[in-house]
């Protein structure tokens, strides 16, 4: 299988993720909290593995000045930043989010459409570097995805939209990932290092959703056996992607 059509299949099952949010009805807001806490604790760990272990590595190895790296990482964290003050892009991991306008829920999926293309320019970079960075990468992906599509879909619908409106607009969303993947394949041939700026760019996005983002969510846990609880489950994940690192 061509690296595009693993980048379309990957982009595609993460999309697909965004209708967990009906799973949620069935489940006790106690229940869904702590699984959702859980969620978010391993994928901080996966972002950041993955980002540390994974991809910084390989930018490295296609830049002959380090510096550069590290810099394309720094811009990149800088315009995530930009991003979420501009279109209040907040990943929210609780149906209960501080949301009081319907038009707020557009700014939602707006702001969702775009991180997913991202998303989508990300996993095409990753798999036609090499299958063995697309694991990785998709892994973290996935794992981010599902507490924040359960939030979206939580925010959807206190924001006024119907269960079948807010399951079809976070899908349609969604599916800007695969839009995204489409726009690295065409650009790729027009731009022959544009991949390797795609790299340290989604290190830093990575980085700064992690240590933005779901650490200050982590943070909020006070109980010291939860905490614990949840500092193994971020341990666990660097584990994971660091087991997994291609040569």
């Amino acid at each position: 299988m061509t690296p595009l059509l693993q980048a379309i299949f990957s982009a595609l099952a993460i999309s697909l993720i965004s209708f967990v949010g009906i799973v949620t009805l069935a489940i006790r807001e106690k229940t869904l909290n702590k699984i959702l806490y859980l969620f978010v604790s391993f994928s901080t760990g996966a972002l950041l593995g993955s980002a540390f272990f994974h991809l910084l590595p390989e930018a490295l190895k296609h830049f002959a000045d380090p510096l550069l790296v590290f810099q394309c990482t720094l811009i990149s964290l800088s315009l995530f930043f930009i991003m979420e003050r501009i279109l209040r892009w907040h990943h929210c991991h609780e149906p209960g989010c501080e949301i009081h306008k319907r038009h707020l829920g557009y700014l939602n999926l707006i702001g969702d459409g775009i991180h997913n293309l991202l998303d989508g320019l990300i996993i095409f970079s990753a798999f036609y570097t090499s299958p063995a960075l697309g694991l990785p990468v998709l892994i973290s992906l996935a794992l981010h995805e599902i507490p924040q599509e359960i939030g979206d879909y939580g925010v959807l619908l206190y924001a006024g939209f119907k269960k079948s409106q807010a399951l079809f607009y976070n899908f349609i969303s969604a599916l800007s990932a695969v839009v995204g993947v489409i726009i690295g394949y065409l650009l790729i041939n027009q731009m022959s290092n544009l991949n390797n700026f795609i790299l340290p760019f989604a290190a830093g996005g990575f980085i700064y959703i992690a240590a933005s983002d779901l650490i200050p969510e982590l943070h909020k846990e006070t109980n010291l056996k939860k905490s614990l609880i949840s500092f193994i489950f971020f341990i666990s994940a660097l584990v994971l992607m660091l087991l997994i690192v291609h040569d």
